[in-house]
């Protein structure tokens, strides 16, 4: 694997038929599904003529939306795509692109940053992507390749710094609505306690030079920086009013409770309990377009590298 650029192996044959695999870690909730979608359906509209499918990283997502097939028409019923009450882990979704056909696959993870997810599900398309036989022609793959996250990866292949700019671009949005509500913004991310989280306190840096009417805060729910960093920050905020949000691909369970919840020990319920009066968002980073078409151009640096085409 080579940080900073496309992970795989192997170059594109023009005639062989290539397929592009979205590997988000999921969700249960099916509201939040709209922003993995919303993500599908704009790779889609660039690519309409190559396949495109999914695949959830979760086991615990795949569990709980396997037992929902037998329910499946409640769940279609609530608007939730056929293709995630099928979703299948990254193993069997590979194999059945191969069986189908696919010699040429661009798997792009739907990840805000390069962390233990997007770290194993690049171990994944190695190893796959890895596969020799002794004659050629036998050979499951001729090309496998993985995109960066949203907000990049280590390395010098592409910058992380200017992908982070190229999500802050997008969040323009956020920043106009806390100002005129004259409100500081909070945002949610996911963060983890094994890989470094600092790209959480460049995002905020850039945030705030991008959009300085706007007080910006960003922390995370495991790692740092947490929510008691930012309450300490916070003490000094030039508002009250706060618009809460998920810096996450979903609005999913940790945004319906761990930000916004009724719990005493939400982020809510805890920045209301210092004075703030806080405005909560359950929309996911994947909602908003221009947010989501960053997954479109990182799935086309990819298949550059390994001379995979695209239609």
């Amino acid at each position: 694997m080579t940080a900073g650029t496309a992970v795989g192996s192997g170059t594109a044959p023009a005639e062989a038929k290539t397929a592009i695999l979205l590997a988000s870690f999921g969700t249960t909730v099916p509201s939040a599904v709209k922003a993995l979608d919303n993500i599908t359906t704009q790779v889609r509209k660039a690519y309409p003529g190559t396949e495109v499918r999914i695949t959830f990283t979760s086991n615990m997502v795949r569990s709980v939306w396997k037992k929902r097939r037998d329910e499946a028409q409640k769940w279609l019923d609530q608007g939730v795509p056929a293709e995630i009450l099928g979703v299948k882990n990254i193993i069997q979704a590979m194999g059945d692109l191969q069986e189908d056909g696919y010699r040429n696959i661009v798997v792009q993870p739907i990840h805000m940053f390069f962390m233990e997810q997007s770290h194993d599900l690049s171990n994944y398309v190695g190893a796959i992507g890895s596969i020799r036989t002794l004659k050629p022609k036998w050979r499951p793959f001729n090309a496998v390749v993985m995109g960066r996250p949203a907000l990049g990866m280590p390395g010098d292949t592409y910058s992380y710094h200017d992908d982070v700019d190229r999500v802050v671009k997008t969040m323009a949005g956020d920043a106009e609505m806390a100002g005129k509500e004259g409100a500081i913004l909070v945002y949610m991310g996911h963060g983890n306690e094994t890989w470094s989280t600092g790209v959480y306190a460049e995002t905020e840096k850039k945030m705030r030079l991008a959009y300085p009417e706007v007080e910006t805060f960003v922390g995370v729910v495991e790692g740092t920086p947490s929510l008691d960093d930012l309450m300490e920050r916070l003490k000094n905020a030039k508002s009250k009013k706060i618009v809460l949000r998920p810096f996450m691909i979903t609005a999913g369970d940790h945004a319906l409770n761990d930000m916004a919840g009724d719990d005493k020990d939400s982020w809510k319920s805890l920045l209301s309990a210092a004075g703030f009066s806080v405005h909560p968002i359950l929309v996911g980073m994947g909602s908003n377009d221009a947010f989501a078409s960053l997954f479109v151009e990182n799935i086309a640096d990819a298949a550059r590298e390994r001379g995979i085409a695209l239609k």
